[in-house]
C-alpha cells in the first residue's frame, strides 16, 4: 500500500486554507461531490503540485441487502481514474431498505447506518464488496462507521467481523477511530479489545473526527474539534501498526485556518505518542529477550499492508444465499422503517435509541435541504430546524433533496404557516417560483398537484 502521510478532508468550505496549509500530503474528497466534468480549481491545482487525492463514496450501500447498483459503481470508477487516485474508499454500512427484494416500499436513510454483524450480513457484505472490487480500477478500501443504536442478535463483535471480511475479500481498512470511540460511548463496545481483534495490516488509512455527547449520546458530528479519547485511540492503534495515511475529516461548523492547523497539529502529537510507545515497548522487551539469552528481531510495530492473500489475487467470494439476502432485507427495511417514516420500532431495538437516530437522521437532512435551498432557513428563521425536523419525521425522502425542499414549504403552506402573514408570503412566493407553471399531464396525481396550486395561489 502506498504512503500517504497526513492528510485532510478537502471541502468547498476551507479550500483555500487547505491550500495554503503547510504539512498537507493529501487530501480525501466525497466522491458524490464531485462533477466528472470538471474538477474545482483548487482541486486541480493540488493535484499539480503533487498532492494526492481520494475519493470517498457514501451512497453505494455495500451493506445493504441489494446487490450495489452498477451505476454507482461506474460512477466512483470514474471519479478515481479522473484523480489517479491509488485507491478509493467506502463504507460498511446500509443507506437504502425495501423494495422488490421485501415486496414492501422503498426507503432512503440519507445516513450510513449499521449493519447487524451476522452471518448473513457478512455474507451479503461479502459478496458486495467483491462485487465492488471487480467493478473498480483500484483497490478498495471500507471504512468502520458509527452507531447510536445496536442490532439485537448479533453474533460477532467489530474486531471478528472486520478481521473475516478481510480474510474473505482481501479488502483494505479504512479505521475511522472517532467511529470506534462513538460505539464505546453508545453501545459499550471497548476500544482496546476492538484493536486486538482487527486485522491491522489491511489498514489503508486512518479516519479521526470530532463529535460531541448530548443526553449520554455520543455524535459523530464531524463539526466539532477532536477530543482526547479519540486521539488517544489514535495513538493506541498506532502504538500497534504504521498506518500508511492519517487524516482529519470536517464536514461543518469549520473553524478558522489556524485552529484546523492546530488540530492536524494535535493528530500528529498523538501518532508521535502511540510510535513512540511502541518503541519503548519494543525496547523493553529486547531488554528482557537479552537477559534471558534469546535473540530478538523485528520491530513491536507492524507497517500496514494487504492482508490476505498476494498482492494481484484476490479468494474466491462464494455467492449469498437469496435466503441471506431476503432475511437481511427485511430486517433492514423495518428498521429503516421506523427511522425515516414513523414505522413500529422492530422487536430487540431500544425504542430510546431509535427515537434518537430518528431525530438525528431528520436533522442532518435539515442541514442538507438548508444548503440546497438556503432561501428556507432565511424566510423560515429559527423555526426552520424545528419545523422540517418535525416534517421529516414522518415523511421520507422520496426524490431527493430538491424536492424535499419543495415539499417541505408546500407542507407548510397548506397548514397555514407560518403564522406571520409577512413570512408566509415570501414562502409562497419562493414556492411558486420553483414549482411551476407547468403543463401537468392529466394523471391523478397532476389533478391534485394542480389543485395544490390553486390552494396556494388562491390563499
Amino acid at each position: 500500500m502506498a504512503h500517504l502521510g497526513t492528510g485532510i478532508g478537502w471541502r468547498p468550505e476551507i479550500a483555500d486554507a487547505v491550500e495554503a496549509m503547510p504539512g498537507i500530503d493529501w487530501v480525501e474528497v466525497v466522491a458524490e461531490n464531485l462533477c466528472a466534468s470538471h474538477l474545482p480549481d483548487a482541486l486541480v491545482r493540488l493535484r499539480e503540485r503533487g498532492v494526492t487525492v481520494v475519493p470517498h463514496g457514501v451512497s453505494l450501500g455495500l451493506g445493504g441487502a441489494g446487490r450495489p447498483d452498477a451505476g454507482r459503481l461506474e460512477a466512483l470508477a470514474e471519479r478515481a481514474r479522473l484523480l489517479d487516485a491509488p485507491l478509493v474508499t467506502e463504507h460498511i454500512a446500509f443507506v437504502r431498505a425495501g423494495g422488490d427484494l421485501t415486496a414492501s416500499p422503498a426507503l432512503e436513510a440519507g445516513h450510513l447506518l449499521p449493519v447487524p454483524r451476522t452471518r448473513d450480513a457478512l455474507d451479503v457484505l461479502c459478496e458486495n464488496v467483491r462485487i465492488a472490487q471487480d467493478a473498480l480500477p483500484v483497490p478498495l478500501a471500507v471504512e468502520n462507521i458509527a452507531a447510536l443504536l445496536a442490532w439485537p442478535g448479533e453474533e460477532l463483535t467489530e474486531g471478528q467481523f472486520l478481521h473475516e471480511l478481510v480474510e474473505r475479500t482481501g479488502v483494505r481498512l479504512l479505521i475511522d477511530v472517532a467511529n470506534l470511540y462513538t460505539n464505546q460511548v453508545n453501545r459499550g463496545e471497548d476500544t482496546a479489545k476492538a484493536l486486538d481483534e482487527l486485522p491491522v495490516e489491511a489498514i489503508a488509512y486512518v479516519h479521526v473526527a470530532g463529535g460531541v455527547l448530548k443526553d449520554g449520546v455520543w455524535h459523530d458530528s464531524h463539526a466539532h474539534p477532536v477530543p482526547e479519547p479519540v486521539l488517544d485511540v489514535l495513538a493506541d492503534l498506532t502504538s500497534r501498526v504504521s498506518p500508511p495515511g492519517v487524516l482529519l475529516e470536517r464536514d461543518d461548523d469549520f473553524p478558522r485556518a489556524a485552529e484546523l492547523e492546530r488540530e492536524m497539529e494535535s493528530i500528529r502529537a498523538a501518532v508521535a505518542r502511540g510510535r513512540a510507545s511502541a518503541t519503548a515497548a519494543s525496547g523493553t522487551a529486547a531488554s528482557a529477550r537479552a537477559t534471558s539469552g534469546t535473540a530478538t528481531s523485528g520491530a513491536a510495530v507492524a507497517t500496514a499492508a494487504p492482508a490476505g492473500p498476494a498482492a494481484g489475487e484476490r479468494p474466491a467470494v462464494a455467492p449469498a444465499s437469496d435466503g441471506a439476502r431476503q432475511r437481511v432485507g427485511v430486517a433492514q427495511a423495518s428498521l429503516l422503517s421506523a427511522l425515516v417514516a414513523d414505522g413500529p420500532v422492530p422487536e430487540g431495538f431500544d425504542r430510546a435509541r431509535v427515537r434518537v437516530q430518528a431525530r438525528a437522521l431528520a436533522a442532518k437532512r435539515a442541514g442538507i435541504v438548508a444548503k440546497v435551498a438556503p432561501e428556507l432557513p432565511r424566510v423560515l428563521g429559527e423555526s426552520y430546524r424545528p419545523l422540517f425536523v418535525a416534517y421529516a419525521i414522518a415523511r421520507p425522502l422520496t426524490a431527493g433533496h430538491r424536492k424535499d425542499a419543495l415539499d417541505f414549504a408546500e407542507h407548510l403552506l397548506l397548514s397555514g404557516r407560518p403564522e406571520n402573514a409577512r413570512r408566509r408570503n415570501r414562502l409562497r412566493a419562493w414556492w411558486l417560483a420553483r414549482s411551476g407553471p407547468a403543463p401537468l399531464p392529466r394523471t391523478p396525481a397532476a389533478r391534485v398537484a394542480r389543485a395544490t396550486r390553486r390552494v396556494l395561489l388562491g390563499g
